[in-house]
């Protein structure tokens, strides 16, 4: 039964310039280079320290060492990214890379060296040695230290911690503010500012194994599909191949710079087996490894295969993978002398809201970047270590458009709609929130996960349709909101990959395994009709070919 939500009283809004919403590297870097030009406001659900960003163990990837240069960057890029990068955001990204980690270091970002020089390693599908990495395997915790105490000195950013962004406001066809949740207080807000910035991460946590964090729900890019933005290449999730294995306990990534290292995986039977799906063998890229990994599994009638770095040496491994090592060992896993139960869990989203080279969506005055955003540097597979040099870059990028959209639009707005107005009438709690998110987990892992077919997707998208006709209302809690997020992002995803017949990258048709489509090439779009809130409003998936040219 619907119930009325007691926190719908007015809150005070701090008046900003900007609203900055995520506090992950890509939400920190734009927040710091939005302070340049006005006044921030950094919104995150939950604490400010609870972003993907800061569980980033590998490192990140760009051309600063002697051996490499920022051609050889974009051409690694590119070849990962099967076809589906759009060139001149990859350029953008491995060209300013280094500029950005350079005034990183500048901040006070430490990253290992070996010999008074960077230690670069290599991971795979990387044809140089370009990785930097912090503390072994901390580079998204030191990356996130340096950005946080470099925004907190700017007197220009506010915070507000604890605060769930429930959907944007459009007026006028411009996105204008946002809808906020006070998770303590339980009052909703509407947020004023020139422009919007989406840093909310990825959708991990719709799939049963992820090596995301928990609030990795996709509330980003379900805002942005409600608020009336295009979406794009919803299909292409990444799964990573190595996440630790153990029926007790949740996922734990296992970072590829284990077996760039020098890492083997073997099968139950103890058999090294890589080198018969890829000529790198362990150094495959993430898709064929994730893949390799789930055929052994299939053939073996196994849970899991074994990552081997037993042979790499106490002293390395403790000193090269100090967060890894101490987190097997509480699960009693000691992998200087054991091999480690592994499997491929979901792990990056390489679709999301699209954006241009500027970070700019297709809603005017609404900017994103990081993984809620497809930029288009990652195309079908990101290449690994990639995703921090990203926000970083794409970061600063969407913070100059979101600069130019406000000295664009400086007029008075109008007084936006209150959240009562905004609301469509009394917010209700779902019937058994955490069920329901169970079940959606369990249906995307088992039908919309590494290996797809017609079936199985067409399946899925007929509970996921139950589900979502059930999420529709408004909502007044933040589990409730989380759940509704997920079920839309989750039928975006199995729509994308219904639509796109042929496997490529990280979307893998086991229906259609090598047949050559014209949409090989082309990437998957949706937006909701007449930019509503409804759930029975439909999604138009359409190749970008017929796209471009129609307004934005």
């Amino acid at each position: 039964m619907a119930r009325r939500n007691k926190g719908t009283r007015a809150a005070r809004a701090p008046e900003v310039d900007f609203l900055v919403i995520g506090g992950g590297v890509a939400g920190l870097q734009a927040a710091i280079e939005l302070s340049r030009h006005g006044s921030v406001l950094v919104l995150t659900k939950g604490h400010p320290l609870e972003s993907s960003s800061i569980y980033a163990q590998g490192g990140v990837a760009v051309a600063l060492s002697e051996e490499d240069d920022v051609a050889i960057h974009f051409a690694d890029t590119l070849k990962a990214g099967h076809g589906l990068c759009r060139r001149e955001s990859v350029r953008a990204l491995v060209s300013e890379g280094p500029e950005r980690i350079q005034e990183l270091i500048a901040w006070g970002a430490r990253f290992d060296k070996v010999g008074g020089k960077f230690a670069f390693a290599r991971e795979a599908a990387h044809s140089r040695s370009r990785i930097l990495r912090a503390r072994g395997d901390a580079t998204g915790n030191e990356m996130v230290r340096v950005l946080m105490a470099h925004a907190r000195r700017q007197k220009r950013i506010q915070w507000l911690g604890h605060h769930f962004t429930v959907d944007l406001v459009v007026v006028g066809g411009v996105c204008r503010g946002a809808v906020v949740l006070d998770e303590v207080e339980g009052t909703r807000t509407v947020l004023q500012a020139l422009a919007v910035l989406l840093a909310t991460g990825g959708a991990g946590q719709a799939y049963a194994r992820t090596t995301n964090p928990p609030n990795a729900t996709g509330d980003g890019m379900a805002m942005a599909l409600r608020a009336g933005a295009v979406l794009e290449d919803m299909e292409l999730v990444q799964f990573h191949p190595t996440s630790l294995y153990l029926p007790t306990s949740p996922p734990f990534l296992l970072s590829e710079a284990m077996r760039g290292e020098g890492g083997q995986l073997r099968n139950i039977k103890g058999e090294l087996f890589m080198h018969r799906y890829h000529p790198d063998a362990a150094l495959a890229p993430r898709d064929i490894a994730a893949r390799a990994i789930w055929s052994e599994m299939a053939a073996t009638r196994s849970r899991h295969v074994f990552l081997d770095v037993t042979h790499l040496g106490e002293a390395f491994i403790k000193r090269r993978f100090p967060t890894i090592y101490s987190t097997c060992l509480r699960y009693d896993i000691d992998i200087t002398e054991e091999w480690i139960p592994v499997c491929p869990s979901a792990h990056y989203m390489m679709g999301g809201v699209w954006t241009d080279t500027t970070g700019s969506t297709s809603l005017p005055g609404l900017l994103a970047a990081g993984e809620v955003a497809c930029s288009g540097v990652h195309g079908a597979n990101r290449l690994a270590s990639n995703s921090l040099l990203e926000g970083l870059v794409f970061g600063a990028r969407s913070a100059r458009a979101a600069v130019a959209f406000a000295g664009r639009n400086t007029g008075p707005a109008g007084p936006l709609p209150t959240a009562g107005e905004l609301d469509g009438g009394p917010l209700c709690a779902l019937d058994d929130a955490d069920k329901l998110r169970s079940s959606l987990r369990r249906l995307m892992w088992g039908k919309v996960g590494l290996v797809r077919t017609g079936d199985s997707l067409t399946s899925a998208l007929a509970q996921l349709s139950r589900w979502e006709r059930t999420a529709a209302r408004p909502f007044g809690a933040r589990v409730d909101l989380e759940v509704k997020n997920m079920v839309q992002v989750a039928r975006c995803i199995a729509e994308a990959a219904l639509w796109r017949t042929h496997s490529v990258g990280a979307h893998y048709r086991a229906d259609y395994l090598d047949r050559k489509r014209p949409e090989r090439s082309q990437h998957s779009r949706a937006k909701r009709a007449g930019m509503l809130t409804g759930a029975d409003q439909a999604r138009v998936w359409q190749p970008a070919s017929e796209y471009r040219g129609r307004s934005r």
